[in-house]
Formats: structure tokens, C-alpha cells, sequence
């Protein structure tokens, strides 16, 4: 009662001493056109509209032109019209985390919407579009995460401070995988962006995925893919800003986002409402300018708190190399691709291990870890070097002492790394299972 008290003062505090006001000039397109403002703006500050019947729609400053502010709404344009009221905004765009947010499930503003009553604020606001850490300062990645995902436990091991990224085409199992990770992990805080995703997957996501356990040490950042751009693009930055909250609060958060595609999706909405030309394939230079600006701000800290970050990335039309997949995979510590024709045969989760990798590999593994996982990505290349001539019954087995190992442990391999969404397993159950498999003794068929 006494936080909630706190936070009351705080916002009286802030209120501020003077207002400035303008009127709506024109609406064109996304834009709002805005004039008779005299006071200092810059791009990314806010103003709220007044509507005809009295509803406020925040917006965002996205441009200038000649004497006239252009404002982009979070909301609706439904009722503003010329001569509306314009109020300029005095607060920062900025965020209040506290330790009691844990558990709940809040939108672009940081605001909660989960039917819980208010948030409490903390004392300590951060920058929703904050810059990341100084490279110099930063701590090294060190430790494995654990998140029970026997696949990526093993062979694509990811440390503390690490960021990944889950590349695969619709419907081969992002969504799923990430719930699997985000339910199972050892982490002491998880962070999770559900960035202009379906509504309806929501609910199930906390209730079927997270459960009360999960929930418990989940902060859920939610901005749906019937919301505007404004508020899809926000929605990264928060969870972004809250995972750097309890980083300084020296704690290992697990940052996921789903998707970053998403985001990629309304900074290009955006840009192009405000005139930028298109550079590849309709997205504009300032996407591939933002994407390094939110995906850096992931990563270990000056102090002992480190964020970990996994993005999932939809490849349009299952092009691993369309502009997006590209830029994001540059930037981060590894990628999992998941193989639609994996999907196709009912192996889940439907990773290629082949082309993904971990970046912090082998040097997190010891020397038997690493020698386990070598031998096994040896019978996965050989057999899928000889995969068509398996299939047609045009290889003679004998010919080749190694293809036919890898014939041999492979089914035993492809069992290993298939894994049912309420399943969970340790980074060291991980590795001893794969060692039983390989210490089977081979025997070469007559």
C-alpha cells in the first residue's frame, strides 16, 4: 500500500506547471497536420489529440513541414477533425519498472493490461529508446542458460548475455519453440515481447504455456497485429527498456521477442507514411538503422546482470537471405533455422543443425562436450551428404565405413533431438542422452 502511495506522489509531482496547445490543420493519410504549437519539440515527442467526443489519442512527432507539425496516432483516427485540440505532452518517453511488475502483462505504454489494477512506479525511469551499453565497459558472455530444449541445450549451447535469433518461414514452429524456452529456462527473469501477433494466442500463451509458475517471473509486453505501427514498434523498445531494469538489478533476464519481423514491418510502415524511399524489397534505410539499435541494447551489462536474447525472424516465403533474415542474423550470436521439410516429417522442434550455429561454441563446451556434439554433427552431414542415394536404395552399405555409421545412429539421433512442447530437459540430461546414443557400439550390417 505504502509503493502505491509512493507512485501516487510521484505522478503529482510531475505534473506539470504550464501547457502548450496547437489545432488539427489537416488529416492526411496516417498523419495528423498540426499548427499554432510554439514551443521546443523534436522527432519521437508526444502530443494527445482531443477527439469531437472528448477521447484523447496519443501521438508521436514523426515530422515537419515548413511552420506545421505532422503527429502519427497510437490509436484510432475515428473523430478528429479539423480545429481539434492538440495537447502538447510533457513527460519523456520513458518507463517506471518496479520489481512487483513480475507476473503481469502490460502494453506499449507500460501501462498494465491484464486486469490487475495499476502498476507501481519505480523510482528510476528508462528511456523507452534507449542506447546500449558502452562496448568497452561491457562484461563478456560466460555461463550456459539452460533452457530445456535438449536440441539447443547440446548443440547450439547459448551463454548468459548471448543473443540468437529463431529464423524459419510460418508455421514451422517460432511460436512454439519460444513458449518451450521461455516455460523451461533457468533464468531468473524472463522478459517476453509478443510483437503484432495474433490476440487470440495471448491468453494460451500464459495460461497454457507459462502457467502460474512461469507467469511468476514473466514480465508480458503485448501489442497485437490489429494495433498501429507506432504501437507494434513501442512495444520492442518496452520490453527492451524493462529487461534493462532488472539486468541493472543484477539479474540474468531471458529477453524474447516475437517478432522481430514484426517490428521490421511498422518501422517500414512508418518511413514510408513520412516520404523515405524503399531500399530492398519495400524496406526502407531506417529499418536496417533500428535494428541494430534495439538488438545491441540486449547483451551483458557493465554490472553482474546480463540480458539473453532470443528474436524470433519470419522469412518471407522461406528466403533465409531476404533483407530482414540478413540484417538481423549479422548482428546477432547465432541463428536456429527451422526447416520447413523437418516439419513436414513430424520432427519437432524442426531445427536444422546443420545450418544453424552458436557463436560461443565450442568455447562454452569442456573438451568431452564438445567432442560428443562433433561426433554427432559428423553422422548428421555424412547422412544427409548421402541422403538421396539412401532414399532411392542406390548406396551399397559396406562401401563406405562412416556413411554407414551415420546410417546407424542417425535415426537415433533424429529421435534425440525431437522434443514435445511439455517436455523439459537439463543441459546435463542433454548430454548424457546424446553419449548413450553414441557410446552404442556400431554394428556394420551383413
Amino acid at each position: 500500500m505504502s509503493q502505491l502511495l509512493e507512485s501516487i506522489i510521484s505522478e503529482i509531482k510531475d505534473q506539470p506547471s504550464c501547457s502548450y496547445y496547437g489545432e488539427v490543420t489537416g488529416v492526411q493519410g496516417l498523419f495528423i497536420e498540426v499548427s499554432g504549437i510554439r514551443t521546443e519539440l523534436s522527432i519521437g515527442d508526444r502530443c494527445n489529440v482531443e477527439t469531437t467526443s472528448g477521447r484523447k489519442v496519443p501521438c508521436e512527432l514523426v515530422s515537419f513541414k515548413e511552420d506545421k507539425l505532422l503527429l502519427m496516432p497510437y490509436g484510432s483516427l475515428e473523430g478528429i477533425g479539423l480545429g481539434c485540440r492538440v495537447e502538447v505532452e510533457n513527460a519523456a518517453p520513458v518507463i517506471y519498472p518496479h520489481i512487483s511488475w513480475l507476473g503481469r502483462i502490460i502494453n506499449s505504454f507500460g501501462e498494465a493490461i491484464d486486469g490487475k489494477g495499476p502498476l507501481i512506479k519505480g523510482s528510476k525511469p528508462y528511456y523507452i529508446k534507449a542506447s546500449p551499453p558502452p562496448a568497452q565497459f561491457r562484461d563478456r558472455v560466460k555461463g550456459k542458460v539452460d533452457l530445456g530444449v535438449k536440441a539447443v541445450n547440446t548443440f547450439l549451447t547459448i551463454c548468459r548475455g548471448q543473443r540468437m535469433g529463431i529464423f524459419a518461414g510460418s508455421g514451422v514452429g517460432k511460436s512454439t519453440l519460444m513458449s518451450m524456452m521461455a516455460k523451461n529456462t533457468n533464468s531468473d527473469v524472463s522478459v517476453i515481447g509478443l510483437i503484432g501477433e495474433r490476440g487470440r494466442e495471448a491468453k494460451e500463451f500464459v495460461e497454457d504455456t507459462l502457467g502460474e509458475d512461469g507467469l511468476a517471473k514473466s514480465v508480458l509486453v503485448l501489442a497485437t497485429s490489429d494495433e498501429s505501427p507506432l504501437m507494434r514498434r513501442q512495444a520492442a523498445y518496452v520490453a527492451m527498456a524493462v529487461a534493462e531494469f532488472f539486468r541493472d538489478e543484477n539479474k540474468d533476464v531471458l529477453c524474447m521477442m516475437d517478432s522481430i519481423t514484426r517490428f521490421a514491418m511498422a518501422q517500414r510502415e512508418i518511413s514510408l507514411s513520412i516520404g523515405e524511399p524503399p531500399a530492398s524489397k519495400g524496406y526502407t534505410p531506417s529499418v536496417f538503422a533500428e535494428l541494430p539499435r534495439l538488438l545491441e541494447r540486449a547483451g551483458p551489462g557493465s554490472g553482474n546482470g546480463t540480458i539473453t536474447g532470443l528474436f524470433t525472424v519470419l522469412v518471407d516465403g522461406d528466403d533465409h537471405n531476404e533483407p530482414v533474415a540478413d540484417a538481423v542474423r549479422s548482428i546477432l550470436d547465432g541463428h536456429i533455422v527451422l526447416d520447413r521439410a523437418i516439419a513436414e516429417r513430424n520432427r519437432y522442434p524442426a531445427i536444422n543443425i546443420l545450418r544453424s550455429i552458436s557463436r560461443t561454441m565450442p568455447d562454452c563446451d569442456t573438451k568431452e562436450e564438445f567432442a560428443i556434439v562433433s561426433k554427432a554433427r559428423k553422422y548428421i552431414a555424412a547422412y544427409e551428404d548421402m541422403a538421396e542415394l539412401i532414399r532411392l536404395g542406390a548406396y551399397k552399405k559396406g562401401s563406405n565405413r562412416e556413411v554407414d555409421e551415420a546410417i546407424f545412429y542417425y535415426p537415433k539421433i533424429e529421435e534425440f533431438l525431437s522434443q514435445g512442447k511439455n517436455e523439459h530437459f537439463s543441459l546435463a540430461e542433454g548430454y548424457e542422452q546424446l553419449k548413450a546414443i553414441l557410446d552404442t557400439p556400431f554394428v556394420p550390417e551383413k
